[in-house]
């Protein structure tokens, strides 16, 4: 990439979080990730820096030791003309959802991050042919805490996702929380993750997307703006599971479409990733603490009709699922344990500040 003839206007915005901003080229397959912070929070060039030296090392050293070479792309750190950043920013900033612009993109320090656009790949050499399909999905964490270290029981019982939903309800970020539980996207039980795939695409929020040649055909672009109808979304699908392309159509299509697409996704997950010679890292137990979340619907369905157990078939080792899992599991402490470890360290280093 030459930065130093980048043009704003043949970048776009693609999404946000909470840390960071991601454009997207017009032509070529590669996205720009800007961190992100508040006003009064504004970080030094050398700060920004550090931060994303963090991320591209957590992905060389950490994440691909669990998911391989093939599915993990660190990125790669570069600076751009300060001039180009500030127009850019200027450029995409009617299009950020505005719940998102308590934050600002970062445009002082020239830094970000270049990645692949994953959502439309330049080695695809089919897609004049048929239409590339990406499908994003955010599972969340897919397990109960187990740490001795917590002292609330109902973190024991229900997961943090389920939580954040009754929380995000109250707080008015959505209109109703959602039926999507990780805990059973997580089971391996085949039924129990249909419910779950299905929850999403019915409550797809920011967690799940689906895009056709690089264009949001589902999904939330923000927080309030969502594209969730199912027979647009079937009229999309249908060059992939009917070739024949409108000699089917209604409410009988679109469910079949839809339930295609789930088992699609759903043997996508559980399907073996070893191929890609993932790194030795030592196996992370996935069998430990509670194997269901009590606030799930599925859970509570199974509950209604007089049945108290919900099955986990476990997930196979080598999928994306399991590897996902074991990557989540690092944490064992949880917060409540890792948090006063973290405190001692930074209390040390004020008094020692040479041994930072």
């Amino acid at each position: 990439m030459e930065v130093e003839k980048m043009d704003e206007n043949e970048w776009k915005y693609h999404g946000e979080g909470n840390q960071s901003l991601v454009v997207s080229h017009c032509q070529r397959c590669v996205v720009l990730r800007f961190l992100k912070s508040t006003p009064n929070q504004i970080k030094t060039s050398e700060e920004i820096l550090h931060h994303l030296k963090n991320i591209v090392d957590f992905g060389k050293h950490v994440m691909k030791q669990f998911f391989g070479e093939n599915y993990v792309h660190h990125g790669e750190i570069i600076q751009l003309p300060l001039d180009f950043v500030r127009q850019l920013c200027l450029k995409i900033q009617p299009e950020r959802p505005e719940c998102r612009c308590d934050k600002d993109m970062d445009t002082l320090s020239g830094f970000a991050m270049c990645l692949p656009n994953l959502t439309r790949p330049q080695s695809y050499r089919l897609a004049e042919h048929r239409p590339l399909l990406c499908i994003e999905i955010k599972p969340k964490c897919g397990f109960i805490p187990f740490s001795s270290h917590v002292s609330q029981e109902i973190k024991h019982k229900v997961c943090r996702y389920c939580m954040h939903q009754h929380l995000k309800v109250a707080n008015g970020k959505w209109k109703r929380p959602s039926k999507y539980c990780p805990l059973d996207l997580f089971s391996g039980n085949k039924q129990r993750m249909h419910f779950a795939l299905k929850s999403l695409l019915q409550e797809a929020q920011n967690n799940l997307k689906i895009f056709k040649n690089g264009e949001l055909i589902y999904g939330c672009k923000d927080d309030q703006d969502c594209v969730s109808d199912w027979n647009e979304l079937a009229r999309h699908l249908k060059p992939f599971f009917f070739p024949s392309n409108g000699l089917v159509s209604g409410p009988h299509c679109t469910r079949t479409i839809v339930k295609e697409l789930i088992h699609v996704i759903t043997m996508t997950l559980l399907s073996s990733t070893d191929t890609c010679r993932a790194g030795d890292m030592k196996t992370v137990p996935v069998s430990q603490g509670r194997s269901y979340c009590e606030a799930s619907a599925f859970n509570k369905e199974l509950v209604r009709n007089g049945k108290h157990k919900l099955e986990s078939s476990g997930l196979p080792r080598g999928c994306l699922l399991y590897k996902t899992l074991q990557a989540q599991m690092l944490d064992m402490l949880d917060i409540e344990g890792l948090y006063p470890l973290y405190s001692r360290v930074e209390q040390y280093l004020e008094e020692f500040p040479e041994e930072r």
